[in-house]
């Protein structure tokens, strides 16, 4: 989001009612949680907690009626948080639709009809790290592939908390790194970047972090007896629209041609081999963009309430804060990586956590010159180690249920954490990186203009734009 016109009024007040809306979300969860609700933090819908935060500004910020509301509509209607509604949609529609052909189904078989056995588990790292990255959901590669990986670690005699880890480690992967990840997608557009930029820096240290589980998952992953792992049916033609937006994303194809491309590849496949109707097909686009509709109302509110307490100062009160312990650009990146995984923590939803900390990490990267698609880099990597951690995040509650359902075992999700050796070992490469800044060669090639907002190579551009604006 912009923030050249950001007023310099400070006031610790004014970020009430952002607290009121985490701390209503966090506390209710809590309560149930000691009740032994399941999927305590998923009872109470965000929704509400951030419209009551809301109205809550409308009562404790200072101003007339009107100007509230115009700092609201304005932060509603930012137009990278329109951009990034736009790309929920269509990020949606193509994850709903691909499943809806076949090609979930289709990729996990084919990868488990030619693994090895004895390399289960890496094996199911990998399947769950290409799934994620070609689905852009962590929740269902868990739905997809726990179910078929439990029955096999049972088999085998193999520790069925390696198993689930490998899983969620795999999940993690992709929730990070694919282009149509709604966590891309925040951190991102909030940082104002592109997704490529992005998403070279992740793989510098990502790839790093897989490489390292997979060579232990072969060493410590063998199974006791070697299971009997039949022939799946799959169709590889299925799989070719996953492989079109993974390659032509990474290539820095604009992501609306990425998407939209995708999407009509999964329809042309689908009707052409009969897996699906027309009819059926547009049902089940429209199906996975309403499947964004709460992720899309939440980061439209979240935006106008970041506006309003922006407006009032509450931003610039707690940046004053967190920069009397920064003094560096490094120690700027761990306040970024710090306050993502704490609203991780709090919200249990990476994503929220990345649109409510994004406008403060904007600020922080143009105070103390952090690079933003190095920002962007670190709101979207920490918000996905912490949450392919948490006892009490939905990836983990989803996996412990689907263990229980295929295979009678219920997990300690304590004891899963220490087996998400993904995760574990991305937040080593994550620090690393901002102490040995070994993953910034793409960007120092091409150096962020803070006067323009862009980078140096498009500040011509820039300009051209804003000359024109003004002769209009």
């Amino acid at each position: 989001m912009n923030n050249n016109n950001q007023p310099q009024r400070s006031s610790g007040v004014s970020l009430l009612p952002f607290l009121i809306f985490v701390g209503l979300y966090l506390g209710i969860g809590i309560y149930l949680s000691t009740k032994g609700v399941e999927m305590a933090f998923y009872q109470f819908p965000i929704l509400v907690a951030c419209l009551i935060g809301i109205l809550s500004a409308f009562f404790l910020h200072k101003g007339d009626m009107s100007s509230k509301l115009n700092h609201l509509v304005a932060g509603m209607g930012d137009t990278d948080i329109m951009i990034m509604c736009l790309i929920y949609l269509l990020a949606g529609a193509f994850s709903a639709s691909a499943d809806a052909i076949g090609g979930v189904k289709s990729t996990v078989n084919l990868a488990l009809t030619y693994i090895p056995a004895q390399f289960l588990v890496a094996g199911v790292f990998i399947i769950s790290a290409f799934l994620s990255l070609a689905m852009g959901t962590s929740m269902g590669t868990i739905g997809a592939v726990v179910p078929i990986a439990v029955p096999l670690a049972v088999a085998s005699k193999l520790n069925i908390y390696l198993m689930v880890g490998a899983v969620l480690g795999g999940a993690m992967f992709g929730d990070n790194l694919s282009v149509i990840s709604d966590t891309t997608i925040a951190a991102t557009r909030s940082q104002g970047v592109e997704m490529q930029d992005k998403l070279r820096m992740n793989f510098k240290m990502a790839v790093p972090a897989a490489v390292i589980t997979v060579i232990l998952l072969l060493v410590l992953g063998r199974p006791e007896t070697t299971p009997a792992i039949k022939e799946f049916d799959f169709n590889i033609v299925k799989i070719i629209p996953y492989l079109f937006v993974l390659i032509s994303a990474l290539c820095g194809m604009n992501v609306f041609v990425v998407l939209a491309g995708g999407v009509v590849l999964n329809g042309i496949i689908g009707i052409a081999t009969g897996a699906i109707g027309f009819i059926e097909f547009t049902g089940a686009m429209g199906k996975g963009m309403m499947g964004m509709a709460e992720i899309f109302i939440l980061s439209i509110l979240v935006g106008g309430l970041a506006s309003m307490c922006r407006a009032d100062g509450g931003f610039n009160w707690l940046i004053r804060k967190l920069s009397s312990g920064v003094k560096s650009s490094a120690s700027a990146q761990l306040a970024i990586g710090g306050l993502v995984s704490l609203v991780d923590l709090a919200a249990a939803n990476n994503t929220v956590a990345i649109i409510i900390s994004g406008p403060i990490a904007k600020d922080l990267s143009n105070d103390f010159k952090v690079d933003p698609r190095r920002s962007a880099s670190l709101l979207d990597a920490f918000s996905c180690v912490f949450q392919g951690i948490i006892p009490y995040g939905a990836q983990v509650l989803l996996a412990i249920s689907l263990t229980s359902e295929k295979a009678g075992v219920i997990l300690n999700p304590l004891q899963i954490i220490p087996n998400v050796w993904y995760c574990l070992l991305l937040a080593v490469f994550l620090i690393l990186s901002i102490f040995v800044p070994y993953a910034d060669g793409a960007i120092k090639k091409d150096p962020w203009n803070y006067e323009y907002d862009c980078k140096e190579s498009e500040v011509e551009e820039k300009k051209r734009n804003l000359a024109s604006e003004k002769t209009i």
